[in-house]
């Protein structure tokens, strides 16, 4: 697969890491940076693997999962264009905390660790900025932790469709439409549960008059029935 040649400038100016550099700050930087491109499932690093660098999403998206001993996947974040990726162990030295894949094509611009060091020491203000995103990561993290921990999987559930409800749902007919962004086994992976359990809830959810399912097209057609299961205990 040929490396499309995107406009680095225009990528590195597009991220909030690097929103605050002039100009011509932005084209040295460019200088530095190497542009690579992943097809869909392919691997930017795995867990433990040595940290080399910062990768900036161009185009496309970037999962980032940890994976038990048994092969169970837990997806952390799906990060979009303009994100940067794993920016704790760009500090720390260490290894990367979990793994990455290409959730579709996708190009990203990597800057190696040590350009990225020298640039700080250089640019305090985009140390500063990204100790905002890695204190935004950890607060997200924590959230997973407290749903994982405080919820039930019919809870999770609800709690995504009703998300999707309000940010991409359209009203028809049949209630408030929306199509999963993902499989049921993606679904399960981020939920932190499996497939099977992610079909049975749903179709649980559809036998009780809440929704309506069609493979993956959602309608939903009670959304306080369906908003009263997030306060029951678990």
């Amino acid at each position: 697969m040929s490396i499309q040649r995107f406009d680095l400038v225009a990528v590195l100016q597009s991220t909030a890491l690097l929103s605050s550099l002039s100009a011509e700050e932005l084209r040295t930087l460019a200088a530095r940076t190497v542009r690579k491109q992943f097809k869909s499932g392919e691997l930017l690093f795995t867990e433990g693997e040595p940290c080399h660098g910062l990768h900036i999403i161009a185009r496309g998206k970037v999962r980032i999962f940890k994976t038990s001993a048994n092969g169970r996947e837990q997806v952390l974040a799906v990060n979009q264009p303009g994100e940067s990726v794993a920016e704790l162990p760009m500090f720390d030295g260490g290894p990367y905390p979990a793994s990455a894949a290409a959730v579709e094509d996708t190009q990203i611009a990597f800057i190696s660790q040590h350009d990225f060091h020298d640039y700080c020491l250089e640019h305090p203000q985009v140390a500063l900025k990204m100790l905002a995103i890695v204190g935004a990561r950890l607060r997200r993290l924590v959230g997973i932790i407290e749903e994982l921990s405080f919820t039930t999987i019919r809870q999770r559930l609800v709690s995504t469709l009703i998300r999707l409800a309000q940010t991409e749902g359209a009203e028809t007919a049949r209630g408030i439409e929306f199509q999963l962004p993902a499989t049921h086994q993606e679904l399960a992976n981020q939920l932190g549960t499996v497939r099977e359990l992610i079909s049975r809830n749903l179709t649980r959810l559809q036998a009780e008059g809440l929704i309506e399912v069609e493979a993956r097209q959602i309608a939903v057609k009670d959304m306080k029935g369906l908003s009263a299961i997030l306060d029951l205990a678990p």
